[in-house]
């Protein structure tokens, strides 16, 4: 049989990737909002970053009430969710 073709995840550098990292932390530091674009998901995952987990590359996202792990390879984009 053979394998379905699975699409790969965009390749990005090292400055794309540094970049990313510090939004993330910086969402984290300041306890802000934030929308996440995430590779292969239909939806973005909106939340406050709760951790960084640097050992199994995760990021915890906390969002109406319950915490999402993403893969950090697979965060495409981080924007800050304005509330008023």
């Amino acid at each position: 049989m053979a394998k379905k073709a699975v699409p790969k995840r965009p390749t990005r550098d090292e400055f794309e990737l540094e970049e990313l990292g510090n939004q993330l932390v910086e969402a984290k530091q300041e306890n802000t909002e934030v929308a996440l674009t995430v590779w292969g998901w239909d939806e973005r995952v909106c939340g406050r970053v709760t951790e960084l987990d640097s050992r199994t590359r995760l990021v915890h996202v906390m969002g109406g009430g319950e915490v999402t792990k993403i893969p950090f390879l697979d965060v495409m984009k981080v924007e800050s969710v304005d509330r008023f």
